[in-house]
């Protein structure tokens, strides 16, 4: 490709440099600028689909709702255990005496109200404690960079499914556990002390529930006092894996996402000591606009 020789062609002109004339002036307020936000992290705009939540910030907060709702079932298993030795305190007594109509309307009052608040609060802490084990599961797995042992199907069908969770149920959670502590997914899972002593509970509240249900089609006056010494049995089983639920929800949310987010503090500044001095601005011009 040819060019031309040097000196054919003029050069072109330097172009000087404009005179400053003060700030840019606008006819109406500009309609541009920055998001009205505070300074936090990670800096998320409200409205855009980076404003959602990762995995592991979700964690936190279904960890506090299913850890409020264990409790609050705890308490209420432990009331109905109560009321249940209390009946059977009373069929005793009143194998020897004659009781109170009050006192037994009272304790019926109690058996009936505790037991249906347990049933209303177990399934909402099953709910909320499934929903935490798949969320948790899933940010688990974008922490350590390695995909769950298993799909979120086969873990529902192992908590689920009568029989199959007595096994399942464990095992699931030492899985979890394990990926919580970020160990090699070639390692095998080693349940710790608190994991095992959960499972322990849920197989135990397991065949409470079977016997309880099995000693109901018992007929006769023993049988109908020892199901009722059962029911307060199966209550307090109920209570001590509400507790233990609660507890691991609890160790495995602090392992994994261990800054609670309202302990976090908007920052900002209160001194600035050894910084130099800012420049003066410069004198606007006359000319200026």
């Amino acid at each position: 490709m040819a060019s031309p020789p040097p000196g054919a062609v003029p050069p072109r002109r330097a172009k000087p440099a404009e005179r400053y004339t003060g700030p840019p002036a606008y006819p109406v307020a500009p309609r541009w600028g920055f998001p009205n936000l505070t300074w936090r992290e990670p800096t998320l705009v409200p409205g855009t689909p980076s404003s959602y939540p990762p995995p592991v910030q979700r964690v936190r907060l279904l960890s506090r709702n299913a850890v409020t709702i264990l409790w609050f079932l705890a308490g209420l298993a432990l009331i109905g255990a109560v009321a249940e030795f209390w009946r059977y305190v009373l069929l005793v007594i009143s194998r020897d005496a004659a009781l109170s109509s009050g006192v037994v309307a009272m304790s019926d009052a109690l058996e009936i109200v505790s037991s249906l608040l347990t049933a209303v609060f177990g399934v909402l802490a099953l709910a909320s404690t499934l929903w935490w084990l798949v969320i948790t599961r899933q940010a688990a797995a974008d922490e350590s960079g390695h995909e769950p042992p298993r799909a979120t199907s086969q873990v529902l069908v192992g908590v689920l499914v009568p029989g199959l969770n007595l096994v399942m149920a464990g095992s699931i959670l030492a899985e979890l556990e394990h990926a919580v502590l970020r160990r090699s997914p070639s390692q095998r899972p080693r349940p710790s002390r608190l994991v095992l002593a959960w499972w322990a509970a849920w197989v135990l509240n397991a065949m409470l529930m079977i016997l309880v249900l099995v000693w109901r089609f018992r007929g006769g006056v023993q049988a109908q006092a020892d199901g009722v010494f059962l029911s307060g049995l199966l209550d307090t089983s109920a209570a001590l894996l509400a507790v233990l639920t609660a507890v691991v929800v609890h160790r495995l949310t602090s392992l994994l996402a261990p800054v609670s987010l309202d302990r976090l503090r908007v920052r900002r500044v209160v001194a600035v000591k050894g910084a130099p001095a800012p420049r003066l601005r410069p004198v606007r011009p006359t000319t200026s606009r």
